[in-house]
């Protein structure tokens, strides 16, 4: 649409602004897809040490309470092997189960840059209508 007043643009002049503007609609959608990248990693990052702050707290208090436990069972209810072998197959299932409430944590996690995807198609319904001009 053209105004009155104004001058009128040669077609290589409307090529080369509809370039710049899509090369630093591109530009941008880079930085968004970085930015929005970095924060589903640094999530992913903090789900994975929760993974491992629980291993590492299983196994630490296993080892002292069951030690306690196998002591216990060891001199009243069974031999002392027998109740090493019960107490280390609790301590493996506990671990196991919180390890497993956390891997579900991080593959339920949306990895796709939604809002990415949602300007990106936003912006090619833009170029669309610069280019039917």
């Amino acid at each position: 649409m053209q105004y009155v007043g104004e001058p009128q643009r040669s077609l290589g002049e409307l090529f080369s602004e509809l370039a710049n503007e899509t090369s630093t609609l591109v530009k941008k959608e880079v930085e968004l897809a970085t930015t929005e990248m970095t924060e589903k990693a640094k999530v992913a990052a903090v789900d994975g040490g929760v993974v491992g702050l629980g291993v590492g707290v299983a196994a630490a208090g296993a080892l002292a309470l069951f030690a306690g436990v196998i002591l216990f069972l060891g001199t009243y209810v069974m031999p002392l092997w027998a109740a090493a072998l019960a107490m280390g197959a609790f301590a493996g299932l506990a671990g196991v189960s919180i390890a497993y409430v956390a891997v579900r944590s991080l593959k339920r996690m949306d990895k796709t840059p939604r809002q990415t995807i949602r300007t990106l198609q936003e912006n090619k319904q833009w170029l669309r209508m610069q280019a039917a001009r």
